[in-house]
């Protein structure tokens, strides 16, 4: 469905992308997570043909990108689009699938209710509603969405998912409970290059361990650093969690030396945790 081989891009003396290589299968649903200025966006772009890369290849659908896109089998909603202002919602989505060969038309409550409103009065998550069902519009075997939720509500989100449960999609977000939800496969980019890819439970099984999550009125970092099993330790005010490889020796010795600990939590390690300790970085 997207084969990028050895994908490298520059701008000028910044390097966005340093042989990148990806494959998506179909029916897979594949999040592209990285900090800012990873090359989640240039990636993308190459992607769809709208930037040549330095060297390497794209390939959509086992085609080049633009001849891809002029089949019209592949959707797609760039964050920076643009809409035309002066038109009804309902005019303008209809006049883009009536392009298509096999036109389809988003059966969404909300979207129909705008279908009379000119797109200038729409808010920010409106306006992300009618991107999406544009990109729905020619029935696409493959997505490819950046930041596709970005401005809508809770609901709007889940029925956005549930539109594209049957399809390929590749989306790029800073949502990471919305990539732990509903991504199949994660790509992790960090200094425009590859750093994890495979599903998310083996991508937080690359951090491992456990974390460990307490409140000290005094806090101690180096006690809490030489606690058995230790390896990350992250402090908050009078808030530390602890990430550890034997959880029941760090909170056996947690507990026999330190007597004003309290709202001690454990959990497994969750995608943001596995985020930040492979590429350095935030969300």
């Amino acid at each position: 469905m997207l084969e990028l081989t050895e994908l490298k891009k520059n701008y000028g003396e910044i390097t966005a992308l340093d042989g990148v290589s990806l494959r998506v299968r179909e029916g897979e649903k594949v999040a592209l997570l990285g900090p800012n200025g990873a090359g989640k966006t240039t990636l993308l772009s190459i992607a769809l043909g709208l930037l040549s890369p330095d060297s390497g290849t794209a390939r959509l659908l086992g085609r080049p990108p633009r001849e891809a896109l002029a089949a019209g089998r592949v959707g797609v909603l760039l964050q920076d689009a643009g809409l035309p202002d002066d038109v009804r919602v309902g005019d303008l989505v209809g006049a883009v699938a009536g392009m298509y060969p096999t036109p389809s038309i988003l059966a969404d409550p909300e979207l129909e209710a705008l279908a009379g409103r000119r797109v200038l009065g729409l808010s920010g998550g409106q306006r992300q509603l009618v991107r999406f069902a544009l990109a729905l519009a020619g029935d696409p075997r493959l997505l490819i969405l950046d930041e596709p939720t970005v401005g809508l509500d809770v609901d709007a989100r889940r029925a956005l998912w549930r539109q594209v449960s049957d399809r390929t999609v590749v989306f790029a977000t800073h949502y990471l409970a919305e990539a732990d939800d509903h991504a199949d496969r994660v790509v992790l980019l960090s200094g425009g290059r590859v750093v994890a890819d495979g599903p998310v439970e083996e991508i937080k099984a690359l951090v491992g361990g456990t974390e460990v999550r307490l409140t000290l009125d005094t806090m101690d970092e180096p006690g809490l650093r030489s606690l058995p099993g230790v390896h990350a330790i992250v402090i908050e005010g009078t808030t530390a969690t602890l990430r550890t490889g034997d959880s029941d020796a760090t909170l056996r010795a947690l507990f026999a030396g330190f007597g004003d600990v309290r709202n001690v939590r454990t959990s497994g390690v969750d995608l943001e945790s596995a985020f930040v300790s492979l590429t350095g970085k935030g969300a």
